[in-house]
């Protein structure tokens, strides 16, 4: 019996602006990939402010909802980049620290861990002066289907 051990194609930029631009939700979100760096575990990514993601009409300021689904999103990828290909969630958490108003986003993850079954990441959003609006953690299923 023998047994193959093959190495996952890592995504580049490329290949996750295009997971995000076929994706009919994620590209609701219009997030643009900024950097991919595997060999520190980072992915960071632009998200444009959009009326849509409007908390009250004509405020322009941030819903938790789409801040949440970007911070998933990305630290979902931040592994993915890793293993090429995007993964199912297993938990997530956000804690929102101060409003994004008026303001694009910047998203950084971080991978912490990517094991065989599990991967974890931290991902911080921040605003246009780099202001630190919402951080999140999250674990991904890392098993193949």
């Amino acid at each position: 019996m023998s047994t193959s051990t093959q190495t996952p194609t890592r995504l580049d930029a490329t290949a996750i602006q295009g997971y995000f631009d076929r994706s009919p939700f994620i590209a609701s979100l219009a997030l643009e990939v900024r950097e991919v760096d595997h060999e520190r575990g980072q992915l960071t990514v632009a998200a444009p402010f959009r009326p849509e993601f409007e908390r009250g009409a004509q405020t322009r300021q941030w819903h938790g909802g789409p801040l949440a689904a970007i911070i998933d999103t990305v630290g979902d990828f931040a592994v993915g980049m890793q293993l090429g290909r995007g993964l199912p969630t297993i938990n997530f958490r956000v804690d929102y620290l101060r409003p994004a108003i008026d303001t694009d986003l910047l998203a950084v993850a971080v991978v912490r861990r990517a094991g065989k079954s599990v991967g974890t990441t931290d991902v911080d959003l921040f605003n246009d002066q780099g202001v630190l609006v919402a951080i999140g953690r999250a674990t991904y299923s890392t098993l193949s289907v």
